[in-house]
């Protein structure tokens, strides 16, 4: 079990710009398919991105040329850089694992688009 621990949200009006960071207790960006999810008030959580180790990445279609995931294995650490935000984007983003068992889920960080 790995835990993670999600940061970087705020509140940012719409085109703009919010990065992402997940760190965990194991070596999450180098050895762990990761991803990261959303989910809005009322809503289900989504999955938004994810990277596998082997380099593959998805978007779901609402955030793709919008979102970029990645990982720096010497920080131990997934991002997501997040341009041109849209209001629909508010949501507590989460990161977790992709294409397999999901850990607990961490705390969360909320992202507020709006002006």
């Amino acid at each position: 079990q790995v835990q993670v621990v999600e940061s970087g949200g705020g509140l940012v009006q719409p085109g703009g710009s919010l990065r992402l960071s997940c760190t965990g207790s194991g070596s999450i960006s180098r050895i762990y398919d990761m991803g990261w999810y959303r989910q809005a008030p009322g809503e289900q959580r989504e999955l938004v991105a994810g990277s596998s180790s082997g380099g593959h990445s998805y978007y779901r279609d609402s955030v793709k040329g919008r979102f970029t995931i990645s990982r720096d294995n010497a920080k131990n650490t997934v991002y997501l850089q997040m341009n041109s935000l849209k209001p629909e984007d508010t949501a507590v983003y989460y990161c977790n694992r992709y294409l397999a068992a999901r850990w607990d889920w961490g705390q969360g960080t909320q992202v507020t688009v709006s002006s």
